[in-house]
């Protein structure tokens, strides 16, 4: 197959690398530098089985800033473009997904459209009307950051949005490109795919917000968190995971999933939903208060990443934290390795953590690293599994 990946992210990259170990893949992106460390088998983005799979398989990838002739003799192409969440529309903004339809439309109508990227139910079937193109197809996906071919690799299952031939070849593609042989394989309407994926997000934004309320009330009341948590998770319909407390969820998906899921249930009857967006809220009005409590005159933020082994600031909890701190006229100092920049959001990125240590009287970490031992009686973190 000739296929075409539109945006080298964590899903379009590990897409582009998963799909070239047996099919032509061109990995089309916007920014030069990507697509120059891509032709050079170098990884733009923190994923270990990305960098490896580079690097030593012999894959038929290669990368490219030019639509045209990326998009016209492709049997798919695949959309894996940032589609992020517009408080003032209520809706995900979906420019970059309509770019591309409406290029492949144009160059190769007979390409069978893959969407990947997060979109709001309802989008495909609206899409194939406005673009007037039948071959638009929604097929979910569910990764972690850091772990993104990982996942690829060995799925949790495959879903395609349409019954049909094609459906069924592109689920095949996956599935035979990957190191799983036991793969469920779902195949439902658009929306329904659509559905599952804003659902199964905010699932998982709901554990973390429970987990986090929990982490709350303990400290508030003098418990211990993590025996409270261990108990809890013995319950095997509950179990010890995706439960390490944090400072909210962020990343990717979760926050614009929830909100996204939310704006999709104007009229019609919900609590939880709402609840789970606003619960984010709290809690890191609640971490932002417990920090303030000793009176800091400087807060060293450790890290602006989610999580261990991954690069990706975005919506990260810790920035909302840091946004709370400094509205009441705290200093705010940031060390974070993967920033070239000498600020962050007008406060000044230390170059070295020895610096953070000595100049912070409290060291605000989402998640705790052993380099901060030496200092961990000024850290506060809420951390209490040192994963996830």
């Amino acid at each position: 197959m000739k296929i075409t990946i539109a945006g080298t992210g964590y899903v379009g990259l590990s897409l582009s690398v998963l799909l070239s170990q047996q099919n032509s893949v061109t990995a089309l992106d916007i920014i030069p530098e990507k697509v120059r460390m891509i032709n050079n088998k170098k990884s733009p983005i923190v994923d270990d089985y990305i960098t490896k799979y580079l690097e030593e398989k012999d894959l038929d990838l290669q990368a490219t800033l030019n639509y045209k002739s990326a998009l016209k003799d492709s049997d798919y192409v695949i959309v894996s473009t940032p589609t992020n969440y517009d408080p003032e529309k209520n809706y995900f903004d979906t420019s970059s997904v309509d770019d591309i339809i409406e290029k492949t439309t144009a160059i190769n109508p007979k390409a069978t459209i893959i969407i990947k990227s997060t979109i709001p139910v309802g989008y495909t079937e609206n899409a194939k009307v406005r673009f007037n193109n039948n071959n638009i197809i929604f097929a979910p996906e569910f990764l972690r950051e850091g772990k993104a071919l990982y996942d690829n690799l060995y799925p949790s299952r495959i879903i395609v949005g349409e019954k049909s031939e094609r459906a069924n070849i592109f689920a095949n593609l996956l599935k035979d490109a990957a190191l799983e042989t036991d793969i469920p394989i779902l195949f439902v309407s658009s929306s329904e795919a659509e559905s599952i994926k804003l659902f199964s997000n905010t699932y998982l934004a709901m554990r973390v917000a429970f987990f986090n309320e929990l982490d709350t009330y303990a400290e508030v009341r003098g418990l211990n968190s993590k025996q409270i948590i261990d108990g809890v998770g013995l319950d095997p319909r509950i179990g010890n995971h995706y439960n390490n407390p944090s400072f909210g969820y962020g990343g990717y998906c979760l926050p614009k999933d929830t909100k996204q899921l939310l704006a999709n249930f104007e009229d019609v009857p919900n609590n939880i939903v709402g609840a789970i967006v606003d619960a984010n809220t709290t809690r890191k009005d609640f971490v932002a208060k417990q920090i303030l409590k000793d009176n800091p005159k400087t807060v060293g933020i450790y890290r602006l990443t989610m999580k261990a082994n991954s690069d990706n600031f975005r919506q990260s909890s810790i920035q909302g934290i840091m946004k709370r701190i400094k509205a009441k006229g705290i200093n705010v100092i940031v060390y974070e390795p993967a920033l070239q920049e000498d600020s962050f959001f007008n406060s000044p990125v230390v170059s070295s953590l020895e610096e953070l240590k000595e100049s912070s009287d409290i060291i605000v970490a989402n998640r705790m690293d052993k380099e901060l031992l030496d200092v961990e009686s000024k850290v506060y973190t809420r951390d209490l599994y040192a994963r996830d």
